[in-house]
């Protein structure tokens, strides 16, 4: 199946990892802003599966999720509400920049900032 690159905007940020990571590049740059920088596929496939685990248990509600496509970027701001079988919870707040380069993922920058769980967006 052929997925424009908003729709694997929309699956990568949306934690549906495994239909975006067909089309990464192999040599994808991940900026995770504050955080540590992520280089290559194989590296960007751990993180997403490691993340994939974690998610296991939990359920994701995402009060936002906005979509603008720009050329051959993808912008997605979201704000998600985490809650787990343990009963915490907690929202975050991200941004997820996605630059393609003949309809493939090359680069990804991630802003993520923790919010209060019951404040506004």
């Amino acid at each position: 199946m052929q997925m424009d690159m908003e729709t694997v905007a929309r699956a990568f940020s949306g934690h549906k990892f495994e239909d975006a990571i067909p089309r990464l590049n192999d040599d994808i740059d991940w900026e995770l802003v504050g955080g540590e920088d992520v280089h290559g596929k194989p590296a960007v496939v751990r993180i997403c599966e490691s993340l994939t685990e974690d998610l296991t248990d939990v359920h994701t509600d995402f009060e936002q999720f906005r979509v603008m496509v720009a050329g051959e970027s993808v912008i997605v701001d979201s704000v998600a509400r985490y809650a787990g079988a343990d009963g915490s919870l907690s929202r975050v707040a991200s941004c997820d920049i996605y630059d393609f380069a003949q309809g493939r993922v090359a680069r990804i920058r991630s802003y993520n900032v923790e919010l209060a769980p019951d404040g506004p967006a």
